[in-house]
């Protein structure tokens, strides 16, 4: 019997030892009260159940997550159906008995690209009652935003006030959230596994479950730098590189649209200022994810110092009740967020930091997403990224970012992986004409599509909208466009620079300009693409594509964001906000 047991855990990790453990202890219980006459004919009348677990991803990480739920409730006998919810008919959802939902929060508080239809059939004032639903709802988000986990809330709330009653309590994961993640997982289905019917004649066989992806650091490659060259102009206000990796003989595999995920390193003068104004010695051993480090390692390699989040501002405001107070106004949290880094929030309000417990304040250092600016078949063996440098001076001190400084300094290798963006790719009929509106980096994407357009001979015709700063200085890629245009690969190209004139034009004045050409190109079935700043960019534009659909085509508001919903879900209006 000993033997067994131990053939049984030999491969498992601690993680899964634990869920092999908790998985006997139910099986246990439940041959304990089958065991008893007035529950045996219970369980012989008893139909299987039938899961539906559903995920909506932006980078990934919920689908990862509902694939290894998945995976794992297969393993103990329940059956399931593991659905995307960007192609699920909103109105379906009153049909099923039990659900779950694993769902990540994008941009300001919204859903990911292409499930909007969803949550605003079911958010609407239509919404039918569902008494008949059991649910949970596992969230995923980024707590450095004011709207952290924003949609899960939403969407648990909203479930339980139509009638649906939780199988399991909501539980909101950080950017970290492989931890908070497996411990709901665990107690779903240890709870599933109690309500499972008819149990079968034999103990289902264990073994070692992959999970989703947790840490970019178990699948990344270091990839050598090949090029790291300026590409704003003299007189700037910005530092713009463009960067060539080398990913010969990698394995990693893109496409146009995909992100580069970059591992990067705070900076050093940035942990000096930290641990200077916190009085604390950078050679003090701490322990983070298991493994003892010094404090400034840690500050340097592992640990989120550039960005606030939501961990150190609850360690604050328990000392200062102010902070506290303030808080609690959600406009307020979501500046705080937007201007503060680390060493401002503990400089206003002081605390005596014990080393261990300043460390235990933050949360891990992630990896930080680039729009691939190539095409894998125009630049085989390569992948190119457009990377602005991000360095301030605000309440007196100079400010950082953490890769785009890091890579700044030149460095030989680069640790990366590629993150897939399923929901935002060229059309699949290469005579499609496309639109592609940005501004800044958000260019980026755009130079891999005309590239790979080129590459295959593409006959669909190309329409830039790109805007910056100043003409001279800031047309990224300037060259590049001219050729483009020049070989008759680029239809169009309408320019705004907000600097060059005494009043500031941007994209979206663009687009109302061109509202006519624009509206004829979508009747024509034209794909509308849309990358860069989340905070205004995206939605001053959005604003001016349904003034436009609705001063050309003639409709009323409400029936131009009903085509704006179509467009999504047809995969032919794309974002790729940030």
């Amino acid at each position: 019997m000993l033997a067994q047991v131990r053939a049984l855990a030999s491969g498992l990790d601690r993680d899964q030892i634990v869920w092999t453990s908790g998985y006997l202890a139910a099986l246990a219980q439940q041959a304990n009260a089958l065991a008893r006459p007035e529950f045996a004919a219970v369980a012989e009348s008893r139909q299987p159940l039938f899961w539906t677990v559903f995920f909506a991803s932006e980078t990934g990480n919920s689908k990862g997550v509902a694939e290894s739920l998945n995976r794992r409730c297969h393993e103990i006998g329940i059956t399931t159906k593991l659905q995307d919810l960007q192609g699920f008919r909103p109105h379906r959802l009153n049909k099923l008995q039990r659900a779950i939902f694993v769902i990540a929060t994008h941009g300001l508080g919204d859903p990911p690209e292409g499930t909007e239809a969803f949550f605003e059939f079911w958010f609407g004032e239509q919404a039918p009652r569902i008494e008949n639903l059991e649910y949970a709802v596992l969230a995923l988000g980024d707590s450095s935003y004011a709207d952290f986990c924003e949609i899960g809330h939403r969407l648990d709330l909203r479930l339980a006030e139509l009638g649906a009653q939780r199988f399991a309590e909501r539980v909101d994961c950080d950017l970290n959230y492989k931890p908070a993640s497996e411990k709901w997982t665990l107690e779903l289905l240890q709870k599933a596994e109690r309500l499972t019917d008819a149990p079968g004649t034999g103990t289902p066989h264990l073994h070692a479950v992959e999970g989703g992806p947790t840490t970019p650091r178990n699948t990344s490659f270091r990839s050598s730098v090949l090029a790291n060259q300026p590409i704003t102009g003299r007189g700037s206000s910005k530092d713009v590189r463009h960067i060539e990796l080398d990913i010969e003989d990698s394995g990693l595999s893109y496409l146009p649209g995909d992100s580069l995920a970059v591992m990067p390193k705070n900076p050093p003068q940035l942990v000096e200022s930290l641990l200077s104004d916190l009085r604390l010695d950078g050679d003090s051993p701490i322990t983070v994810n298991s493994k003892t480090v010094s404090l400034s390692t840690a500050l340097r390699e592992d640990l989120e110092i550039t960005v606030l989040s939501q961990p150190l501002l609850k360690a604050l405001s328990s000392a200062h009740s102010q902070l506290a107070e303030q808080l609690a106004n959600r406009d307020y949290l979501r500046e705080l967020l937007r201007t503060h880094q680390v060493i401002d929030l503990v400089n206003e309000y002081p605390l005596e930091w014990d080393a261990q417990v300043f460390v235990d304040s933050l949360r891990d250092l992630p990896p930080r997403f680039y729009s691939i600016a190539s095409s894998p078949d125009a630049n085989p063996g390569e992948v190119h990224l457009t990377v602005s440098l991000v360095n301030y001076e605000r309440f007196g001190r100079t400010h950082w970012g953490a890769a785009s400084s890091f890579m700044a300094d030149n460095p030989e290798s680069l640790e990366v992986y590629v993150e897939p963006n399923e929901h935002f790719r060229l059309p699949e009929d290469s005579n499609t004409r496309i639109i592609m509106i940005g501004a800044g980096t958000g260019i980026a994407p755009y130079r891999a599509f005309v590239e790979h357009r080129r590459e295959h001979g593409h006959t669909g015709e190309n329409w830039l909208i790109f805007g910056d700063r100043n003409f001279s200085s800031d047309f990224l890629y300037q060259a590049e466009w001219l050729e483009f245009r020049a070989q008759g690969f680029l239809k169009r190209i309408d320019l705004a620079f907000s600097r060059d004139g005494a009043q500031k034009v941007y994209v979206q004045h663009r687009i109302g300009g061109q509202g006519k050409r624009l509206y004829e190109w979508i009747v024509q079935g034209a794909h509308i693409y849309v990358c860069g700043d989340a905070h205004a960019m995206a939605g001053d534009v959005h604003s001016a594509i349904l003034e436009v659909l609705q001063e050309q085509g003639s409709l009323s508001e409400e029936a131009a964001r009903e085509q704006i919903s179509q467009l999504r879900a047809s995969g032919r209006y794309q974002r790729d906000v940030y």
